[in-house]
């Protein structure tokens, strides 16, 4: 299964966080499970990390050698993703958020998340 792990998820795995639920951690870690990260979630973190808000605990260096360490896949944005967020419903604002809904649709992947609003988008997103 192609996993496409959200900002949070992707930073609450490589941090070992307690926050990563038990059920997203077994399917991070399942030899079925082949894990993505956008280029969009690079990018996101690089940016709220630079603004020191407290909410980015690693910055955008140390998080892309954390994600290869762990053997997760990158997803550029392609303009096919780009395009699809136009024809995304209005559930949600966050333009991070919203291409990487478009990914996990266009690609096709299971797009992890916790956030409740990004989970309405599809029953194909996990909502941890």
């Amino acid at each position: 299964m192609n996993l496409l792990l959200d900002t949070h998820v992707a930073l609450w795995a490589i941090t070992d966080s307690p926050k990563l639920p038990k059920m997203a951690l077994e399917l991070i870690e399942s030899s079925k499970s082949s894990v993505w990260i956008s280029a969009a979630t690079v990018w996101e973190i690089a940016i709220k990390h630079s603004l020191g808000r407290g909410d980015m605990p690693v910055s955008s260096q140390d998080a892309l050698r954390y994600f290869r360490d762990s053997g997760y896949g990158f997803l550029p944005v392609e303009p096919e993703h780009a395009t699809a967020v136009e024809d995304l419903p209005a559930h949600h604002a966050d333009p991070f958020d919203r291409i990487l809904v478009a990914q996990a649709l266009v690609e096709p992947m299971r797009l992890i998340t916790h956030d409740a609003i990004v989970a309405r988008y599809s029953n194909t997103i996990i909502k941890i």
